[in-house]
């Protein structure tokens, strides 16, 4: 494969991760998947989470690439592609724990950003979790953050529509 064509697998890989992440988030972690995802937004003194075993899920998922593109694992039948695909999801697997579990929850260093893109993610993450229980919500996605402004908008909408029930926070 030329480095080119390598480059921009890659790269799109990590753009879909987003995509993909966003998704999962909304309709499989706040879906039929929330049995694991639930300690994720409940008040706990754990180191881990049930949600944690997601992050395994992406490990097996660009695990399984690497072994695809592999040709120790898939010798002639290997598929090229497979290993930048593999890299993207594991690189977008480093954003995530760095932006998600590092900055947004502080499990590995303390830094509250005073402004610009990373204080609107971390913004933006709180809004997420200003909803009590897996229905409603705004903000699935961790590295796309829309404005907390009209994220607010949205979730006072929901618990008017009583799609969402809201924590105390997010105020009238």
């Amino acid at each position: 494969m030329p480095p080119l064509a390598a480059m921009l697998v890659f790269l799109a890989t990590v753009a879909a991760m987003e995509f993909v992440a966003w998704s999962s988030h909304k309709y499989v972690m706040h879906g039929f998947g929330w049995a694991w995802h639930r300690d994720h937004h409940e008040p706990h003194g754990k180191i881990l989470e049930r949600n944690d075993r997601y992050a395994l899920v992406g490990a097996a998922l660009s695990i399984a690439m690497f072994a695809l593109g592999s040709p120790l694992a898939m010798g002639e039948r290997a598929w090229e592609p497979g290993t930048w695909i593999g890299l993207g999801v594991l690189i977008y697997g480093v954003i995530y724990t760095l932006i998600h579990d590092g900055l947004v929850h502080q499990r590995y260093f303390r830094w509250v950003p005073r402004r610009g893109y990373a204080r609107r993610l971390v913004q933006a993450h709180r809004l997420h979790h200003a909803t009590i229980g897996k229905e409603g919500g705004v903000s699935f996605g961790f590295v796309v953050a829309r404005d907390p402004a009209a994220l607010k908008r949205e979730l006072r909408e929901q618990r008017k529509a009583g799609i969402a029930v809201l924590r105390d926070a997010v105020g009238d």
